[in-house]
């Protein structure tokens, strides 16, 4: 009898056990958008896509990009052109007005805080510090998430450029 109990208690704690590891890895697949965010993505694609249509290659063919997303609401973006001319003096503060142009034309970085908006869909982003000083404590920043997957993120920028159209960026996991 001892010995069908143990056998009894062990069969119920070894069910028990792969419930919870089950709910455990469901739980798992279901991870909110922000918990998604998390974490570093390179650059793939960033268009603004006018009203009629066209696009342009905002930072031109073969665009360079980062975007970290910090689980504590923290986040940065830097995004460059890659035909970026190199300064002729060789020093950051001695370049001429035409490298400084190209420089500011073709790149921008800022960071700050952001949530997100599970139900919109919609990131949040607050900028604390930024190469364009005009966005630094400026109205929230929104981006419309339209798709995320493990390796990649698509959200769009319907206020970013003032060229008229939305800004269409695309992404992808950093391995």
């Amino acid at each position: 009898m001892k010995r069908l109990n143990t056998l009894a208690v062990t069969a119920m704690s070894l069910l028990f056990l792969g419930v919870v590891l089950f709910a455990g890895d469901t739980l798992a697949q279901h991870k909110s958008l922000k918990e998604q965010l998390v974490g570093t993505w390179k650059l793939v694609s960033s268009h603004n896509v006018r009203n009629d249509g066209s696009k342009i290659d905002v930072y031109g063919p073969n665009a360079n990009g980062i975007l970290i997303y910090t689980s504590d609401g923290h986040f940065a973006l830097v995004n460059t052109r890659s035909d970026l001319p190199k300064f002729v003096s060789n020093s950051r503060d001695r370049g001429t007005p035409e490298e400084y142009k190209a420089v500011v034309q073709g790149s921008i970085a800022y960071f700050g805080t952001y949530t997100v908006n599970e139900a919109d869909k919609v990131i949040t982003a607050q900028i604390e510090g930024s190469t364009f000083p005009n966005a630094i404590g400026g109205p929230d920043q929104k981006r419309i998430i339209t798709s995320l997957t493990a390796d990649e993120l698509k959200f769009t920028n319907p206020a970013a450029t003032s060229r008229g159209g939305t800004l269409e960026l695309v992404w992808k996991r950093a391995k």
